[in-house]
């Protein structure tokens, strides 16, 4: 028996939230007492992966794997899992581990569970603490399928360090043709994404216009932060659609997310609940957002933005 643990790379780079996967694999692994290994694919060096834990690790390089398709990659998962007869298979829970996790349950007639948030209270019964209620609340879930696939909630267990000489294996299963054919990729360059930040800056209408953007702009720069907005601004055209964050955009678990007139409806609410630290700045001291948000300022964010990031790069120069 062992635990997999599935490490997403982009650009033959693994992504934070693989090595948060995978620290978190290896612990459970040290909890069960069992060995852990990491399937993957396309990644250039596997050295992160090692620092946190992996002992030993699949690689796919197949052409079947260089598509959208995700049952295609579901049907990778489930061939590692079955090779490696493993109890438990941790995917994340990003828009693509979404997608991916319940196919891989269901080809192994696995429990499954999203948005887990810790180690196991207990592995006999085995029962995790889970997000409920658009982060509102936590829940305890039972899994009682001799196989499990976990959904890890972003950012809620973080990064562990527990290096190994790890051993990479080539791992090439059948996988066939996926449905599905990519035509064509367009991406933002130099720019934080929102999947992958530690801080998220957004906008909402209070801003007016698409031309005022400058200022989240400018503030987003001097924190190194991602840039957002909500599903009114993204409607609106004034931001593309791929910045809407909410309960029907990207989520947001961030350990800083700033609202910037941004009034706080219960949909965008649901989609950034995660984020350790939430700021508002609006004019409307009434606006939903401040019963939510750690921190709030009531003011015109055309005179409070701008200051900020005129103290904050003071800051930076003093600081080095």
């Amino acid at each position: 028996m062992s635990i997999l643990v599935f490490a997403e790379s982009s650009e033959g780079k693994f992504k934070k939230v693989a090595l948060e996967v995978t620290s978190y694999g290896k612990k459970l692994a040290e909890q069960l007492d069992t060995n852990l290994v990491v399937v993957s694919a396309f990644a250039e060096n596997t050295d992160p992966l090692a620092k946190h834990g992996a002992e030993r690790i699949l690689m796919g390089n197949s052409d079947a794997l260089k598509t959208s398709d995700v049952a295609i990659w579901a049907d990778f998962i489930v061939a590692a899992a079955n090779q490696e007869n493993a109890e438990v298979v941790i995917i994340d829970s990003s828009s693509n581990g979404a997608y991916v996790a319940p196919l891989v349950a269901a080809k192994l007639q696995a429990g499954f569970t999203s948005n887990v948030v810790a180690l196991p209270l207990s592995t006999s019964p085995f029962v995790v603490k889970r997000n409920a209620f658009s982060t509102k609340a936590f829940s305890k879930t039972e899994i009682k399928t001799s196989k499990k696939v976990i959904g890890l909630a972003k950012n809620s267990f973080g990064l562990f360090e527990s290096p190994v000489q790890s051993n990479v294996e080539d791992f090439s299963p059948d996988l066939g043709v996926g449905k599905i054919k990519r035509t064509s990729v367009d991406k933002a360059t130099d720019e934080v994404s929102i999947a992958d930040a530690e801080i998220i800056v957004a906008g909402g209408r209070g801003l007016k216009s698409g031309d005022n953007w400058g200022m989240i702009e400018d503030l987003a720069e001097v924190l190194g932060a991602a840039k957002a907005c909500s599903k009114p601004v993204s409607d609106l055209g004034w931001r593309p659609h791929t910045e809407h964050v909410g309960q029907t955009g990207k989520q947001a678990a961030t350990n800083l997310y700033i609202a910037i007139g941004i009034s706080g409806a219960i949909q965008h609410l649901a989609g950034v609940n995660s984020s350790k630290v939430k700021v508002v700045i609006n004019t409307d001291e009434e606006a939903p957002f401040f019963k939510a948000a750690e921190y709030g300022i009531v003011g015109d964010a055309f005179e409070i933005v701008p200051k900020l990031v005129e103290k904050l790069k003071e800051f930076k120069a003093e600081n080095g």
